[in-house]
């Protein structure tokens, strides 16, 4: 197994056992998994966040109508199947933020978009694992309140890796 196989793993058994999980007790009982799309090597990216002169404050929605500060950090270009994308990094006190959605949406990945944490490198350099977006926990359930992803990150280019929308 690689080791994006385990952290999948590892993250069924949570969901389907821990206290913590963004299950209902009635999802568990039938969980068998989430759904993902396999690794693609070619969204493992390290990428160069151009940083905004002027970083502005803004206020994302929630999914249950609440409002969360961010800040604008930067933004970074990257190619999908020789499509040319653009998405902006954000950052709070718990670090750095990247929801986006995709051309995919809402088919096969959640409509409201998918999470990614960059990590910074240094020198306004990411890793930026496209493999290891993730959904909200709003996407299991209405008692989770999510940040809506921004209409600057909403792309038309499919991406292909990390978490696809959920079954039950």
């Amino acid at each position: 197994m690689s080791d994006l196989d385990d952290f999948r793993a590892a993250k069924d058994d949570f969901f389907a056992h821990d206290y913590q999980s963004p299950l209902t007790r009635d999802q568990k009982r039938t969980f068998e998994g989430l759904h993902y799309f396999p690794e693609d090597p070619a969204l493992n990216l390290e990428v160069q966040v151009e940083p905004f002169a002027a970083p502005d404050e803004i206020e994302m929605q929630t999914s249950t109508g609440e409002v969360q500060a961010y800040t604008r950090y930067g933004r970074f270009q990257f190619t999908v199947d020789g499509q040319l994308a653009e998405l902006t990094v954000y950052e709070s006190d718990g670090g750095y933020f990247l929801p986006f959605v995709d051309g995919l949406a809402p088919k096969e990945t959640y409509g409201a978009g998918r999470y990614l944490e960059p990590e910074p490198l240094g020198r306004d350099r990411f890793a930026v694992d496209f493999n290891l977006a993730y959904n909200p926990y709003c996407a299991y359930n209405e008692r989770w309140s999510c940040p809506l992803t921004p209409f600057e990150n909403h792309l038309k280019v499919p991406i292909r890796a990390g978490e696809k929308n959920f079954h039950e």
